[in-house]
C-alpha cells in the first residue's frame, strides 16, 4: 500500500498531490502528511519552500535562504521536523491515507517522515508519495517491490487512493 508518483516538469508532484489531497479533504476524507507550496520570490533566484500540513492546511516553512551564490541544499530542517510531528500527532489520531510531498534526503538519511511512512504501513493506511528522479534508486533501495508506482494523472491517483483506503 506503497504508492509512488513522479511528474517530468518542475512542481508537477507537489501541485498533483496538492490537488489530490484538497479533494479527499473536501469529500471528508482524513488525509495526513503534507504537500509542498513553491513560492517564487521577486529578485530571488530560488523560490520559497513551503508544506502545507495536513490536515488543517497550516503552512510551515522549509526553506533558508543562504544568499545568491549558495550552492548547497536549502532544507531547514527544523521546519521539516515540525512538519513530520504535526503528521505523526495526526495519525495518532488515525487516518485514511497520508500523503507525502517528497521521498527526499532527509528520508534517505533515516530521519524526515520516514519513520511515519513505515509506521502508517504498520497500521494499514495506504501512503503515496512524491518521488523525483535523483532520488529514485534510494527510494527502490528503501521500498523495494513494495512500492508501486501511480501515473500522474489525478483520475488515476484518486482510483489508486480510493482501492486502498
Amino acid at each position: 500500500m506503497l504508492g509512488y508518483v513522479m511528474t517530468e516538469d518542475r512542481g508537477g508532484t507537489d501541485r498533483l498531490l496538492a490537488e489530490l489531497a484538497e479533494g479527499f479533504e473536501v469529500e471528508g476524507r482524513r488525509v495526513i502528511g503534507a504537500v509542498q507550496i513553491n513560492t517564487e520570490l521577486p529578485n530571488q533566484i530560488k523560490c520559497r519552500m513551503e508544506l502545507r500540513l495536513l490536515p488543517g492546511g497550516a503552512r510551515v516553512t522549509i526553506s533558508q535562504s543562504l544568499g545568491a551564490l549558495a550552492k548547497g541544499c536549502r532544507l531547514d530542517p527544523d521546519g521539516l521536523e515540525r512538519a513530520v510531528h504535526h503528521a505523526e500527532t495526526a495519525l495518532e489520531a488515525g487516518a485514511d491515507l497520508v500523503v507525502i510531498n517528497k521521498f527526499g534526503k532527509q528520508e534517505i538519511e533515516g530521519r524526515g517522515f520516514r519513520d511515519l511512512i513505515a509506521t502508517a504501513l504498520s497500521e494499514g493506511i495506504p501512503v503515496l508519495l512524491g518521488v523525483n528522479t535523483k532520488n529514485f534508486d534510494a527510494f527502490q533501495a528503501y521500498a523495494g517491490d513494495f512500492a508501486e508506482p501511480v501515473a500522474p494523472e489525478l483520475a488515476v491517483l484518486r482510483e489508486w487512493c480510493l482501492g486502498k483506503m
